[in-house]
Protein backbone atom coordinates (compact mmCIF):
# COMPACT_ATOMS: atom_id res chain seq x y z
CA UNK A 1 0.00 0.00 0.00
CA UNK A 2 1.69 3.71 -1.27
CA UNK A 3 2.18 5.86 1.90
CA UNK A 4 0.23 9.12 2.67
CA UNK A 5 3.74 11.39 2.02
CA UNK A 6 3.57 14.73 0.15
CA UNK A 7 1.50 14.17 -3.79
CA UNK A 8 2.67 15.79 -7.06
CA UNK A 9 0.98 18.88 -8.09
CA UNK A 10 -2.12 18.03 -9.83
CA UNK A 11 -1.41 18.24 -13.79
CA UNK A 12 2.36 17.60 -13.19
CA UNK A 13 2.99 13.42 -13.36
CA UNK A 14 6.00 11.18 -12.91
CA UNK A 15 6.54 9.15 -15.97
CA UNK A 16 7.73 5.89 -13.63
CA UNK A 17 10.62 3.30 -14.33
CA UNK A 18 8.14 0.60 -16.11
CA UNK A 19 6.87 3.77 -18.33
CA UNK A 20 10.36 5.02 -19.30
CA UNK A 21 11.31 2.26 -22.22
CA UNK A 22 8.46 3.28 -24.22
CA UNK A 23 9.73 7.44 -24.15
CA UNK A 24 13.36 6.43 -24.95
CA UNK A 25 11.74 4.32 -27.43
CA UNK A 26 9.93 7.53 -28.95
CA UNK A 27 12.25 10.12 -28.40
CA UNK A 28 15.62 7.84 -30.30
CA UNK A 29 12.85 7.23 -33.65
CA UNK A 30 12.24 11.10 -33.50
CA UNK A 31 15.95 11.69 -33.24
CA UNK A 32 17.17 9.66 -35.76
CA UNK A 33 14.75 10.98 -37.99
CA UNK A 34 15.20 14.47 -37.25
CA UNK A 35 19.03 14.04 -38.08
CA UNK A 36 18.21 11.91 -40.82
CA UNK A 37 16.62 15.33 -42.62
CA UNK A 38 19.52 17.59 -41.27
CA UNK A 39 18.25 19.16 -38.21
CA UNK A 40 20.42 20.10 -35.78
CA UNK A 41 19.45 20.18 -31.54
CA UNK A 42 19.04 23.19 -29.58
CA UNK A 43 18.55 23.08 -25.94
CA UNK A 44 16.23 26.04 -25.23
CA UNK A 45 15.18 27.59 -21.26
CA UNK A 46 12.18 26.46 -19.67
CA UNK A 47 12.12 29.83 -18.08
CA UNK A 48 11.27 33.00 -20.65
CA UNK A 49 10.49 36.81 -20.36
CA UNK A 50 6.70 36.90 -20.01
CA UNK A 51 6.85 39.33 -22.77
CA UNK A 52 8.28 36.81 -25.53
CA UNK A 53 4.58 34.76 -25.18
CA UNK A 54 2.62 37.62 -25.27
CA UNK A 55 3.76 39.16 -28.22
CA UNK A 56 4.06 35.75 -29.92
CA UNK A 57 0.91 33.91 -29.06
CA UNK A 58 -0.76 36.44 -28.95
CA UNK A 59 -2.87 38.61 -26.16
CA UNK A 60 -6.47 37.34 -26.97
CA UNK A 61 -5.00 33.44 -26.58
CA UNK A 62 -6.28 31.12 -24.18
CA UNK A 63 -2.82 30.29 -23.70
CA UNK A 64 -1.87 33.96 -22.71
CA UNK A 65 -4.95 35.01 -21.35
CA UNK A 66 -6.07 31.62 -19.38
CA UNK A 67 -2.83 29.56 -18.92
CA UNK A 68 0.22 30.80 -19.12
CA UNK A 69 2.35 30.12 -15.42
CA UNK A 70 3.90 33.73 -15.12
CA UNK A 71 4.98 35.20 -11.63
CA UNK A 72 7.45 37.98 -10.79
CA UNK A 73 11.15 36.89 -10.20
CA UNK A 74 13.20 38.58 -7.44
CA UNK A 75 13.78 41.00 -9.35
CA UNK A 76 10.49 42.22 -10.26
CA UNK A 77 10.68 40.64 -13.40
CA UNK A 78 7.89 39.03 -15.43
CA UNK A 79 8.41 35.79 -16.10
CA UNK A 80 6.65 32.55 -17.53
CA UNK A 81 7.31 28.86 -17.65
CA UNK A 82 7.34 27.96 -21.65
CA UNK A 83 3.94 27.01 -22.69
CA UNK A 84 4.98 26.21 -25.98
CA UNK A 85 8.98 26.38 -28.06
CA UNK A 86 8.61 28.28 -30.98
CA UNK A 87 8.68 31.25 -29.27
CA UNK A 88 11.97 30.73 -27.99
CA UNK A 89 13.56 28.92 -30.69
CA UNK A 90 12.97 32.24 -32.31
CA UNK A 91 14.05 34.34 -29.34
CA UNK A 92 17.39 32.43 -29.50
CA UNK A 93 17.53 32.44 -33.32
CA UNK A 94 17.35 36.23 -33.20
CA UNK A 95 20.05 36.65 -30.26
CA UNK A 96 22.59 34.46 -31.66
CA UNK A 97 22.50 35.93 -35.38
CA UNK A 98 22.16 32.21 -36.52
CA UNK A 99 18.78 32.35 -38.21
CA UNK A 100 20.70 34.31 -41.15
CA UNK A 101 23.54 32.13 -41.39
CA UNK A 102 21.95 29.26 -44.30
CA UNK A 103 18.85 28.26 -43.59
CA UNK A 104 19.21 26.73 -40.26
CA UNK A 105 17.11 23.37 -38.90
CA UNK A 106 16.69 23.37 -35.18
CA UNK A 107 15.08 20.69 -33.13
CA UNK A 108 14.27 20.39 -29.31
CA UNK A 109 12.62 18.20 -26.29
CA UNK A 110 11.44 18.85 -23.17
CA UNK A 111 8.57 20.00 -20.83
CA UNK A 112 6.43 22.66 -21.49
CA UNK A 113 3.99 24.18 -18.86
CA UNK A 114 0.01 25.44 -19.44
CA UNK A 115 -2.48 25.69 -16.60
CA UNK A 116 -5.77 24.22 -18.16
CA UNK A 117 -8.01 20.92 -16.57
CA UNK A 118 -6.16 17.64 -16.85
CA UNK A 119 -7.56 15.30 -19.22
CA UNK A 120 -6.42 11.84 -20.79
CA UNK A 121 -3.55 13.38 -23.20
CA UNK A 122 -3.79 17.03 -21.49
CA UNK A 123 -1.51 18.13 -18.48
CA UNK A 124 -0.14 21.15 -16.94
CA UNK A 125 3.32 19.76 -17.54
CA UNK A 126 3.45 18.13 -20.47
CA UNK A 127 6.66 17.01 -23.21
CA UNK A 128 7.04 18.29 -26.50
CA UNK A 129 9.43 17.52 -29.45
CA UNK A 130 9.70 20.64 -31.72
CA UNK A 131 11.40 21.31 -35.20
CA UNK A 132 11.85 24.82 -37.00
CA UNK A 133 13.56 25.63 -40.39
CA UNK A 134 13.87 29.40 -41.03
CA UNK A 135 14.90 31.15 -44.12
CA UNK A 136 12.70 28.99 -46.96
CA UNK A 137 9.32 30.12 -48.07
CA UNK A 138 9.30 27.55 -50.91
CA UNK A 139 6.32 25.04 -50.55
CA UNK A 140 8.47 21.83 -51.17
CA UNK A 141 9.34 22.27 -47.58
CA UNK A 142 6.31 22.79 -46.39
CA UNK A 143 5.60 19.46 -47.81
CA UNK A 144 9.24 17.81 -46.67
CA UNK A 145 8.19 18.79 -42.88
CA UNK A 146 4.86 16.83 -43.45
CA UNK A 147 6.99 13.91 -44.67
CA UNK A 148 9.37 13.79 -42.51
CA UNK A 149 6.58 13.86 -39.60
CA UNK A 150 4.89 10.81 -41.46
CA UNK A 151 8.00 9.24 -41.41
CA UNK A 152 8.21 9.34 -37.61
CA UNK A 153 4.77 7.87 -37.40
CA UNK A 154 5.10 5.08 -39.89
CA UNK A 155 9.13 4.42 -37.80
CA UNK A 156 6.93 4.20 -34.38
CA UNK A 157 4.79 1.59 -36.13
CA UNK A 158 1.36 3.92 -35.92
CA UNK A 159 -0.44 3.51 -38.75
CA UNK A 160 -3.83 4.68 -38.01
CA UNK A 161 -3.27 8.18 -37.76
CA UNK A 162 -4.97 10.80 -40.49
CA UNK A 163 -3.37 14.00 -41.90
CA UNK A 164 -5.38 17.42 -41.74
CA UNK A 165 -4.45 20.18 -43.79
CA UNK A 166 -5.60 23.90 -44.24
CA UNK A 167 -3.97 27.01 -45.25
CA UNK A 168 -4.50 30.80 -43.24
CA UNK A 169 -3.53 32.92 -45.79
CA UNK A 170 -1.92 35.86 -45.35
CA UNK A 171 -2.66 37.93 -42.40
CA UNK A 172 -4.07 40.67 -44.67
CA UNK A 173 -6.23 37.57 -46.39
CA UNK A 174 -6.79 36.67 -42.77
CA UNK A 175 -8.13 40.14 -41.60
CA UNK A 176 -10.22 40.48 -44.10
CA UNK A 177 -11.91 37.26 -43.53
CA UNK A 178 -12.32 37.64 -40.13
CA UNK A 179 -14.95 40.91 -41.04
CA UNK A 180 -17.18 38.57 -43.11
CA UNK A 181 -16.76 35.83 -40.22
CA UNK A 182 -17.46 37.98 -37.58
CA UNK A 183 -20.60 39.17 -39.66
CA UNK A 184 -21.85 35.70 -39.96
CA UNK A 185 -21.56 35.08 -36.00
CA UNK A 186 -23.42 38.44 -35.39
CA UNK A 187 -26.02 37.26 -37.05
CA UNK A 188 -26.05 33.67 -35.14
CA UNK A 189 -24.88 35.30 -31.90
CA UNK A 190 -28.48 33.72 -29.80
CA UNK A 191 -26.92 30.18 -30.84
CA UNK A 192 -22.98 30.65 -29.66
CA UNK A 193 -22.47 29.56 -26.41
CA UNK A 194 -20.71 32.25 -23.42
CA UNK A 195 -17.15 31.21 -24.40
CA UNK A 196 -17.65 31.48 -28.06
CA UNK A 197 -19.36 34.84 -27.55
CA UNK A 198 -16.04 36.18 -26.11
CA UNK A 199 -14.23 35.07 -28.69
CA UNK A 200 -16.20 36.80 -31.16
CA UNK A 201 -15.27 39.96 -29.70
CA UNK A 202 -11.36 38.40 -29.56
CA UNK A 203 -10.45 35.64 -31.49
CA UNK A 204 -13.21 34.82 -33.65
CA UNK A 205 -11.16 32.10 -35.37
CA UNK A 206 -11.13 30.03 -32.59
CA UNK A 207 -14.72 29.05 -32.44
CA UNK A 208 -14.02 26.72 -34.97
CA UNK A 209 -12.57 24.51 -32.08
CA UNK A 210 -15.82 24.97 -29.77
CA UNK A 211 -16.92 21.46 -29.05
CA UNK A 212 -20.26 22.20 -28.47
CA UNK A 213 -22.77 21.08 -30.92
CA UNK A 214 -24.89 23.73 -31.01
CA UNK A 215 -21.73 26.19 -32.02
CA UNK A 216 -20.48 23.58 -34.27
CA UNK A 217 -24.21 23.10 -36.13
CA UNK A 218 -23.19 27.21 -36.89
CA UNK A 219 -19.84 27.04 -37.83
CA UNK A 220 -20.71 24.16 -40.16
CA UNK A 221 -22.19 26.79 -42.57
CA UNK A 222 -19.86 29.83 -41.82
CA UNK A 223 -17.50 30.93 -44.89
CA UNK A 224 -14.58 29.18 -45.47
CA UNK A 225 -11.29 30.69 -45.07
CA UNK A 226 -10.19 28.73 -47.64
CA UNK A 227 -12.18 30.37 -50.49
CA UNK A 228 -11.13 34.01 -49.38
CA UNK A 229 -7.21 33.15 -49.68
CA UNK A 230 -5.31 35.28 -51.49
CA UNK A 231 -3.99 34.62 -54.78
CA UNK A 232 -0.07 33.46 -53.78
CA UNK A 233 -1.09 31.55 -50.92
CA UNK A 234 -3.74 29.88 -52.84
CA UNK A 235 -1.11 28.75 -55.18
CA UNK A 236 1.13 27.60 -52.50
CA UNK A 237 -1.38 25.35 -50.88
CA UNK A 238 -2.15 23.73 -54.30
CA UNK A 239 1.70 23.05 -54.37
CA UNK A 240 1.49 21.50 -50.88
CA UNK A 241 -1.25 19.09 -51.89
CA UNK A 242 -0.01 18.27 -55.49
CA UNK A 243 3.75 17.26 -53.71
CA UNK A 244 1.92 15.08 -51.62
CA UNK A 245 -0.16 13.35 -53.59
CA UNK A 246 2.86 12.37 -55.79
CA UNK A 247 4.74 11.05 -52.73
CA UNK A 248 1.59 9.23 -51.80
CA UNK A 249 0.53 10.08 -48.58
CA UNK A 250 -3.24 10.96 -47.70
CA UNK A 251 -4.73 13.48 -46.38
CA UNK A 252 -8.34 15.27 -45.83
CA UNK A 253 -8.62 18.99 -46.34
CA UNK A 254 -10.17 20.29 -43.24
CA UNK A 255 -11.39 24.00 -43.33
CA UNK A 256 -12.12 24.57 -39.18
CA UNK A 257 -7.82 23.78 -38.66
CA UNK A 258 -7.32 27.14 -37.52
CA UNK A 259 -4.72 25.87 -34.83
CA UNK A 260 -4.56 28.10 -31.21
CA UNK A 261 -1.56 30.47 -31.94
CA UNK A 262 -1.80 33.93 -33.59
CA UNK A 263 1.41 33.29 -35.27
CA UNK A 264 0.93 30.94 -37.82
CA UNK A 265 0.64 31.70 -41.81
CA UNK A 266 -0.56 29.89 -44.69
CA UNK A 267 -0.13 25.83 -44.29
CA UNK A 268 -1.49 24.60 -40.88
CA UNK A 269 -1.50 20.83 -40.65
CA UNK A 270 -2.34 18.25 -37.58
CA UNK A 271 -1.89 14.23 -36.97
CA UNK A 272 -5.08 13.11 -35.33
CA UNK A 273 -5.66 9.79 -33.59
CA UNK A 274 -9.80 8.34 -32.79
CA UNK A 275 -7.94 6.62 -30.08
CA UNK A 276 -7.05 9.20 -27.76
CA UNK A 277 -10.84 10.42 -27.06
CA UNK A 278 -11.32 14.56 -27.45
CA UNK A 279 -7.29 15.28 -27.44
CA UNK A 280 -6.66 13.40 -30.76
CA UNK A 281 -3.99 15.28 -31.91
CA UNK A 282 -0.76 14.07 -32.09
CA UNK A 283 1.45 16.65 -33.98
CA UNK A 284 0.70 19.52 -35.24
CA UNK A 285 2.59 22.70 -36.94
CA UNK A 286 2.78 25.35 -39.89
CA UNK A 287 4.06 28.21 -41.32
CA UNK A 288 4.89 31.41 -39.21
CA UNK A 289 6.43 33.81 -41.62
CA UNK A 290 5.86 36.74 -39.82
CA UNK A 291 6.84 35.85 -36.49
CA UNK A 292 10.81 36.10 -36.36
CA UNK A 293 10.00 40.65 -37.71
CA UNK A 294 7.28 40.92 -35.10
CA UNK A 295 9.53 39.69 -32.25
CA UNK A 296 12.68 41.85 -33.77
CA UNK A 297 14.61 40.06 -36.50
CA UNK A 298 14.85 40.51 -40.37
CA UNK A 299 11.38 39.42 -41.83
CA UNK A 300 12.34 35.68 -42.34
CA UNK A 301 9.54 32.80 -43.82
CA UNK A 302 9.83 29.73 -41.18
CA UNK A 303 7.83 26.99 -40.21
CA UNK A 304 7.85 24.07 -37.86
CA UNK A 305 5.71 21.68 -35.97
CA UNK A 306 5.15 20.08 -32.28
CA UNK A 307 4.43 16.29 -31.36
CA UNK A 308 3.39 15.85 -27.99
CA UNK A 309 5.30 12.60 -26.00
CA UNK A 310 2.43 11.97 -23.73
CA UNK A 311 0.23 11.27 -26.36
CA UNK A 312 2.05 9.44 -28.08
CA UNK A 313 3.79 7.46 -25.69
CA UNK A 314 -0.31 6.56 -24.71
CA UNK A 315 -0.86 5.20 -28.63
CA UNK A 316 2.29 3.27 -28.16
CA UNK A 317 1.19 1.76 -25.23
CA UNK A 318 -2.47 0.97 -26.93
CA UNK A 319 -0.75 -0.91 -29.67
CA UNK A 320 1.26 -2.93 -27.52
CA UNK A 321 4.88 -1.14 -28.99
CA UNK A 322 7.84 -2.42 -26.54
CA UNK A 323 10.37 0.30 -25.73
CA UNK A 324 13.89 0.18 -25.71
CA UNK A 325 15.76 -0.41 -22.30
CA UNK A 326 13.57 -2.41 -19.31
CA UNK A 327 14.53 -4.53 -16.86
CA UNK A 328 17.71 -6.19 -16.27
CA UNK A 329 19.01 -8.93 -18.38
CA UNK A 330 20.45 -10.58 -15.95
CA UNK A 331 21.29 -10.07 -12.01
CA UNK A 332 24.64 -11.07 -10.43
CA UNK A 333 24.14 -13.52 -7.22
CA UNK A 334 27.29 -12.50 -5.72
CA UNK A 335 27.75 -15.83 -3.22
CA UNK A 336 31.57 -15.52 -1.97
CA UNK A 337 32.89 -12.98 0.59
CA UNK A 338 35.79 -12.24 -2.02
CA UNK A 339 34.37 -9.18 -2.97
CA UNK A 340 35.31 -10.21 -6.82
CA UNK A 341 31.41 -9.42 -7.70
CA UNK A 342 31.96 -5.86 -9.34
CA UNK A 343 35.02 -6.34 -11.08
CA UNK A 344 33.15 -9.35 -12.94
CA UNK A 345 30.13 -7.22 -13.41
CA UNK A 346 32.56 -4.74 -14.84
CA UNK A 347 34.21 -7.13 -16.56
CA UNK A 348 31.00 -8.78 -18.37
CA UNK A 349 29.60 -5.16 -19.09
CA UNK A 350 33.09 -4.50 -21.13
CA UNK A 351 32.86 -7.23 -23.12
CA UNK A 352 28.95 -7.10 -23.79
CA UNK A 353 27.82 -3.59 -24.91
CA UNK A 354 24.31 -3.23 -24.22
CA UNK A 355 24.05 -5.52 -21.07
CA UNK A 356 21.30 -4.40 -18.46
CA UNK A 357 23.46 -6.26 -15.45
CA UNK A 358 22.46 -5.50 -11.88
CA UNK A 359 25.28 -6.36 -9.18
CA UNK A 360 24.57 -7.24 -5.94
CA UNK A 361 26.02 -4.97 -3.20
CA UNK A 362 25.56 -5.32 0.59
CA UNK A 363 24.75 -8.03 3.03
CA UNK A 364 22.31 -10.80 1.54
CA UNK A 365 21.76 -14.22 1.69
CA UNK A 366 22.08 -16.91 -1.45
CA UNK A 367 18.15 -17.04 -1.22
CA UNK A 368 17.83 -13.85 -0.87
CA UNK A 369 19.65 -12.37 -3.49
CA UNK A 370 17.98 -15.24 -6.03
CA UNK A 371 14.55 -12.93 -4.75
CA UNK A 372 16.09 -10.07 -5.21
CA UNK A 373 16.92 -11.22 -8.66
CA UNK A 374 13.12 -11.87 -9.52
CA UNK A 375 11.57 -9.10 -7.96
CA UNK A 376 13.87 -6.62 -10.50
CA UNK A 377 12.44 -8.99 -13.32
CA UNK A 378 15.53 -9.84 -14.74
CA UNK A 379 15.59 -13.22 -17.18
CA UNK A 380 18.67 -14.58 -15.67
CA UNK A 381 20.53 -14.94 -12.08
CA UNK A 382 24.44 -15.22 -12.54
CA UNK A 383 26.04 -16.72 -9.45
CA UNK A 384 29.08 -16.26 -8.88
CA UNK A 385 30.40 -18.46 -5.94
CA UNK A 386 33.73 -19.98 -4.70
CA UNK A 387 34.08 -22.41 -7.26
CA UNK A 388 32.82 -20.29 -9.85
CA UNK A 389 35.33 -17.83 -8.83
CA UNK A 390 38.33 -21.08 -8.97
CA UNK A 391 37.42 -21.84 -12.44
CA UNK A 392 36.76 -18.41 -13.90
CA UNK A 393 33.30 -19.46 -14.86
CA UNK A 394 29.51 -18.70 -13.49
CA UNK A 395 26.49 -20.35 -12.98
CA UNK A 396 23.54 -19.18 -15.09
CA UNK A 397 20.04 -19.53 -13.50
CA UNK A 398 16.88 -19.01 -16.41
CA UNK A 399 14.40 -17.38 -13.74
CA UNK A 400 11.89 -17.07 -16.48
CA UNK A 401 11.96 -19.99 -18.79
CA UNK A 402 13.17 -23.82 -19.07
CA UNK A 403 16.40 -23.47 -19.57
CA UNK A 404 17.10 -24.43 -16.29
CA UNK A 405 20.46 -24.17 -14.71
CA UNK A 406 23.93 -24.18 -16.13
CA UNK A 407 27.85 -23.12 -15.27
CA UNK A 408 29.87 -21.61 -18.10
CA UNK A 409 33.15 -20.30 -18.82
CA UNK A 410 32.86 -16.34 -19.03
CA UNK A 411 33.92 -16.47 -23.30
CA UNK A 412 30.97 -19.08 -23.53
CA UNK A 413 28.47 -16.76 -21.77
CA UNK A 414 29.80 -13.85 -24.07
CA UNK A 415 29.49 -15.74 -27.19
CA UNK A 416 26.36 -16.70 -26.02
CA UNK A 417 24.77 -13.74 -25.39
CA UNK A 418 26.19 -11.66 -27.81
CA UNK A 419 23.66 -12.20 -29.95
CA UNK A 420 20.70 -11.95 -27.78
CA UNK A 421 21.13 -8.53 -25.90
CA UNK A 422 18.65 -5.97 -27.60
Amino acid sequence: MASKGIQSVRGFCDVLPEQSPLWQHAEAVIRDVLEGYGYREIRLPVLERTELFRRSIGEVTDIVEKEMYTFEDRNGESVTLRPEGTAGCVRAGIESGMLHQGEPRLWYMGPMFRHERPQKGRLRQFHQVGAEVFGVAAAELDAEMILMTARMLRALGLDDVRLQLNSLGTPEARAAYRERLTAYLRRHEDRLDDDSRRRLETNPLRIFDSKDPGVQAVMADAPRLLDALDEASAEHFETVRALLDRAGVAYEVNPALVRGLDYYTRTVFEWVSDRLGAQGTVCAGGRFDGLVEQLGGRPTPAIGFALGLERLVALLEDSGAAGRGGPPHAYLVVATGSGEGLALAERLRDALPGLRLQCHTGPGSFKAQLKRADRCGARFALILGDEELAEDCITVKDLRGEAGQRRLGLDELVAEWADWID
